[in-house]
């Protein structure tokens, strides 16, 4: 026995996470999270891979010897969409920058415990730390 078609009187809509049925053209608009992204950009800072917007705050590694209000810039980025118009890098995209400012430079993450046990053996470890990022916003993606 064949399902029935539940969603015949929907429109497909792509969205994050796969597909989505809407009812009608106003319900998918406002699902569409793609047509409020102008341009965004695939930048390696400090050895991670961020997704960045105009506006986005994000937290990075500790990056050392910088004050609060501080801009820095990222040259190595490596994707550029530009309203629909992807830009890869090989390896990064020439003349693209991130423009971020400093908004807190040193933030602590939460508490990491590694803890070390083999047991009958009267074996125990207990150690832990902290890590170190710094509170970025971005400012601009230059393509």
């Amino acid at each position: 026995m064949k399902h029935p078609n539940i969603f015949r009187n929907f429109a497909p809509v792509l969205v994050r996470g796969g597909l989505k049925k809407c009812r009608n053209e106003s319900e998918r608009l406002a699902e569409n999270r793609f047509t409020n992204i102008i341009m965004y950009a695939i930048v390696e800072i400090n050895g991670q891979q961020f997704k960045v917007e105009q506006g986005m705050k994000l937290y990075v590694h500790h990056i050392k010897d910088v004050e609060a209000g501080k801009t820095v810039e990222f040259d190595k980025v490596l994707l550029v969409d530009k309203e629909g118009a992807v830009t890869v890098g090989a390896p990064t995209v020439e003349g693209a920058k991130v423009v971020v400012e400093v908004v807190n430079p040193l933030v602590k993450g939460d508490k990491v415990i590694v803890f070390k046990m083999k047991r009958r053996k009267d074996y125990r470890k207990k150690n832990g730390h902290r890590a170190q990022f710094t509170q970025v916003e971005v400012k601009q993606v230059i393509a």
